[in-house]
């Protein structure tokens, strides 16, 4: 058996995915995984071997690695003495991103500690992506601002406050301010996020607040991104895409843009998929 691996070495998280390659054309993925690790290198070790261990995988078997991320930098020699290729982040948020959404064309958005927008498209096989810009504001955002608004900083209790909490007790929304229409625009569209904060609002009100504005924040960016390339599918990868208020919130700014938000499976993997597919299109 001929494996070829994918390490994304993130900034909170080492991700890691394998594909066989006996036959390109019949290529398999093989179940991705992640580590959380302050130390790169150690991270990087700590998920080759718990891989390589979960998937009965032997070093012989490796063929080659290829590597992606920006703690990349810090696994500068081969892998366990295995080839090792490093790839830019971006090539590899485009490429995982269409795979994992089956679109030959689209706006990928990479939500992880900041937030990257790839424009991506297939072309006879070969992945061509664009960084389109991005912004600091993600995941950290949302950990930050919890920590200092709510004195928490685990994500798993900020989402559960979060799904019982009301948005209408944190923005202002274009029918709080005016009866008037305005080009179209609904009236429960964010009119200015923490513009209408009550004084009565909730922890759990208060966690809604921060993930949404950071998801219309970024849902905006790639609004404009879509635009740019004159296409309404846009595909949302990384950790922030497997939020439960994922759904909900870009669904909602997919109806008033007239986007195609997705968020497909492996959503999360995506930039590591892209990662391990970039063998075989050396192969074509």
């Amino acid at each position: 058996m001929s494996i070829i691996i994918g390490i994304d070495v993130g900034g909170s998280t080492t991700k890691i995915v394998g594909f066989t390659a006996d036959e390109p054309h019949k290529k398999q993925i093989l179940s991705p995984i992640f580590v959380k690790a302050s130390d790169p290198v150690a991270s990087v070790y700590g998920a080759f071997g718990k891989f390589t261990s979960s998937n009965g995988i032997a070093l012989s078997d490796v063929k080659k690695v290829m590597i992606t991320g920006v703690g990349s930098a810090f696994a500068e020699d081969p892998l366990y003495g295995i080839e090792t290729r490093h790839l830019s982040e971006f090539e590899c948020v485009g490429r995982g991103g269409l795979y994992v959404s089956g679109y030959e064309n689209a706006i990928i958005v990479s939500m992880g500690t900041g937030t990257a927008v790839v424009s991506a498209k297939d072309e006879n096989g070969r992945t061509v992506s664009e960084y389109m810009g991005g912004t600091g504001v993600g995941g950290g955002t949302i950990v930050g601002l919890a920590k200092q608004i709510l004195g928490i900083s685990d994500i798993d209790h900020l989402i559960n406050l979060a799904e019982t909490g009301d948005i209408e007790k944190i923005d202002l929304r274009i029918g709080d301010i005016t009866k008037k229409d305005l080009g179209g625009l609904p009236s429960y569209m964010t009119a200015s996020n923490f513009g209408k904060l009550d004084d009565m609002a909730s922890k759990n009100d208060l966690a809604l607040g921060i993930v949404n504005m950071v998801f219309e924040s970024i849902g905006m960016l790639a609004v404009f991104a879509a635009r740019s390339k004159k296409t309404r599918d846009v595909v949302l990868t990384g950790n922030l895409s497997k939020m439960p208020q994922a759904v909900p919130i870009f669904e909602i700014l997919s109806q008033m843009f007239d986007m195609n938000f997705v968020i497909p499976k492996n959503s999360e993997f995506a930039t590591v998929i892209g990662a391990a597919l970039a063998e075989f299109e050396n192969e074509i």
